[in-house]
């Protein structure tokens, strides 16, 4: 079993749209959108829900009003200011506290100090992950809730489910749509895999995120491929992007002009490969090809 994962530096760059294409050439696999921060996926995929499961991150401390005193213990070990007086400030013979949520950190400081008890250390849902069926195969897929923490432990969470899901359906490729960036859940996303694709743009902020992705990849020793998305509107850049690559023996598997039909595929809730036919379908083949021969994945049209 082979395990994909499409990453690129910053959002917009199209990866969503190539993961998208790439499940639709894709034959029989297990699709995981791991960018849960600001999942898209399911925009395009329009995925039928089976599951739907509590993501319980991390844990906030919570008072009881019965027990606590208001001796402050509990706000002067504080360090996050996260506990304040519950009730008018002159009204010493009701003086206890509460706990804001949005402000703990669930360090549990509190609770070990508090002399009476008063205050427990409770799980708090920080988002939810999906399990689902799409019109290429089964998909995991989550949403952190806003503010939410712990997005690296959420998508180990969900890449396990889709492994899990994977050996017993005998898949032999996991499709996964990576979030943006170089941070903890895109290293989450990483980890493990046998390749990963970087999208980028033939901008100057484009070649300096494929470097840092690239190096993120290498350091983790996950062979990369790059796939020069709108190239047709900086010709330079994107030779230049190759340049790079070819002094890193990284493999370009090719461009993709920018096309409005991509939009309009988005709009239409369908991958560009669905949408069209055109020369952004074309280049997604012989990319998919190409990446074909790198992996030994079978392509639905075979």
């Amino acid at each position: 079993m082979k395990e994909i994962v499409i990453l690129s530096g910053k959002g917009g760059t199209g990866k969503t749209s190539i993961a998208a294409a790439f499940a639709t050439l894709a034959a029989d696999p297990v699709v995981v959108d791991c960018d849960v921060d600001a999942a898209d996926l399911h925009l395009v995929l329009q995925p039928d829900v089976l599951e739907t499961h509590n993501f319980t991150g991390r844990q906030s401390a919570r008072i009881d009003a019965d027990k606590c005193f208001g001796c402050m213990r509990c706000v002067n070990a504080c360090r996050f200011g996260a506990i304040s007086l519950d009730g008018p400030a002159n009204d010493l013979i009701a003086k206890t506290y509460r706990i804001d949520p949005g402000a703990c950190e669930g360090c549990g400081v509190c609770a070990t100090v508090c002399p009476v008890g008063a205050i427990d250390m409770e799980d708090m849902v920080s988002g939810r992950w999906f399990v689902s069926r799409t019109r290429v195969g089964p998909m995991v897929h989550a949403r952190l809730n806003a503010g939410g923490e712990n997005s690296g432990k959420l998508v180990t969470l969900i890449r396990n489910k889709a492994r899990e899901i994977a050996h017993a359906a005998n898949a032999g490729l996991i499709l996964t749509d990576g979030p943006p960036g170089i941070g903890c859940p895109v290293i989450a996303s990483l980890a493990g895999a046998s390749r990963v694709v970087i999208v980028t743009e033939p901008t100057v902020s484009g070649i300096h995120d494929l470097e840092r992705v690239a190096k993120l990849a290498s350091h983790f020793r996950v062979p990369a491929c790059i796939v020069i998305n709108k190239a047709d509107i900086n010709p330079d850049k994107a030779g230049a992007i190759e340049d790079l690559a070819a002094g890193h023996e990284i493999p370009v598997l090719g461009r993709i002009v920018y096309d409005p039909v991509v939009t309009a595929a988005q709009l239409a809730g369908k991958s560009v490969i669905e949408y069209s036919k055109g020369p952004v379908s074309s280049a997604l083949h012989e990319i998919w090809d190409a990446l074909f021969n790198m992996t030994g994945q079978q392509s639905i049209e075979e």
